[in-house]
């Protein structure tokens, strides 16, 4: 008994920061499968963000930054996380470094408000 397995071939395309490659992309030849899909690849700009929001806390700091009307005093986000100020200056370093929050500094207190590259981004994203 011989049987006919499907073929597999195809590419699709990798969605990168500046280059686009073909990505061997898996797919059988069989007329009952549906049509491929065109594979996109995040950018590591965008993976760095989704994995600074991945944090409950570090959620909630954004959220409360990007509904502020002006830069909010690190000392008026402490309250309202229910952690310590160790944990949310290392939540604030992670935000920053992702390139989703900015700091100014006022005499000993820091400012913290959405960095203006990732306003849009951010409310997009988060609706």
């Amino acid at each position: 008994m011989t049987t006919n397995a499907p073929v597999l071939s195809g590419t699709a395309t990798g969605i990168g920061t500046s280059s686009s490659v073909p990505v061997p992309l898996p797919m059988y030849d069989d007329p009952a499968c549906a049509p491929a899909a065109t594979l996109i690849r995040p950018t590591p700009e965008t993976v760095m963000r989704l994995k600074a929001m991945a944090d409950e806390t570090r959620l909630t700091l954004l959220l409360t930054l990007l509904h502020a009307t002006a830069p909010v005093c690190v000392c008026n986000l402490l309250p309202g996380v229910g952690v310590g100020q160790a944990t949310v200056s290392h939540h604030l370093k992670v935000l920053r470094a992702a390139g989703l929050v900015a700091v100014e500094r006022q005499g000993i207190w820091a400012h913290y408000h959405i960095a203006p590259d990732a306003e849009a981004w951010l409310r997009t994203t988060l609706g």
